[in-house]
Formats: structure tokens, sequence, C-alpha cells
């Protein structure tokens, strides 16, 4: 098999998947008879033939997956009006507090925030799929510890937490959004 056909058996299924595919997956598309250097070059060169095209081919933590490039966000919303969720600075705030010091308790993040998150704001997160319990702390009560998902990741365009911006960052942002 020449490198222009394992390109194009990656494309084809690449295109026509609805969630990032990761390296093991992908694989299986060669019988993995292709190591996953190669696999990755193949990738690599994959995204360099679509680099000046509208949709690019992106790796995120869960795999890899086509995505439309921001700048035609605004047209494609035309395409389907629906608004995306809007959540609140509460919300906002745990997802945050969770994001940067997982693993974390119900009562880390009201230590942190000083208010009580109720049961709803992690509802909200679980039923996104953005945070999970991922065990539970030795400690009375057992509380349990959540972190993020590789939802998370991929729904932010990330490959790992370290991707996420300073805290400083946020900061302005959400002194900014007040202000507004």
């Amino acid at each position: 098999m020449n490198t222009s056909e394992a390109k194009g058996i990656l494309e084809a299924a690449l295109l026509t998947t609805q969630t990032p595919l990761p390296l093991s997956e992908l694989r299986k598309l060669f019988d993995d008879a292709v190591g996953a250097d190669t696999l990755r070059a193949l990738l690599e060169e994959l995204r360099a033939d679509w680099a000046n095209r509208s949709v690019e081919l992106v790796a995120l933590s869960s795999g890899w997956r086509f995505q439309t490039k921001p700048e035609y966000g605004q047209y494609l919303a035309r395409l389907n009006p629906d608004k995306a969720p809007r959540y609140s600075r509460a919300v906002l705030e745990t997802l945050a507090i969770i994001a940067y010091r997982q693993p974390v308790t119900r009562g880390d993040i009201e230590e942190i925030r000083g208010v009580t998150v109720s049961a709803q704001i992690i509802k909200t997160l679980e039923d996104r799929g953005w945070i999970d319990a991922v065990g539970h702390r030795d400690a009375p009560g057992k509380p349990a510890l959540f972190a993020t998902t590789k939802a998370f990741l991929d729904d932010l365009g990330l490959v790992s937490l370290e991707q996420l911006p300073p805290l400083e960052e946020i900061e302005k942002v959400m002194d900014l959004a007040d202000a507004a």
C-alpha cells in the first residue's frame, strides 16, 4: 500500500466518524500493520494537505478528528440557529476550579468559592460530560473527588490540561464579563 492510498483510508475514516479516533482505532484500519510512528506521520501529512481549507484535522485528547475552522463558525450557525447553552457564573467557576485543582471534592470547591455548591451545578457539569467522579477522599463521609473528562478537553479543542490558559487570563475575562 502506498502513502496516498493510506492517507485516503485515514481521510475516509476520519470524515465519516462522529467522534475523535485514537491511534489504536486508526491502526485497525490497516490490521495493525502500520506502526504508530508511521500513522502519526501520515496524519501530519494529511493535516498539511487540509491546511488551506475550511476544515482542519486536529489532534485532541481522545484522538484525531476533522473540524471546521473557527472563522467559519459564524456562517455555519446560520444553518443551525439553536443557541449554545449559556452557563451561569457559578457553573463556570466550579468548572474552572475542578479543571485547575483536580481532583477536588464539593467541600474543596465550596472553600475556594466561599459559597455552597448546589447539587444542580455538579449535575449540569456531569450531564454535559465535562466532569466525573474519579474516586473518593479518605475522609469522613468519603466525599467524591471530581475531575475533568476527555470530553471536556475535546470540547475545548485541547490535547491536555497543560494547554489551559493561565488562571490570570481567566480572571481578566471574568472581570470583563462582570463589567459588561
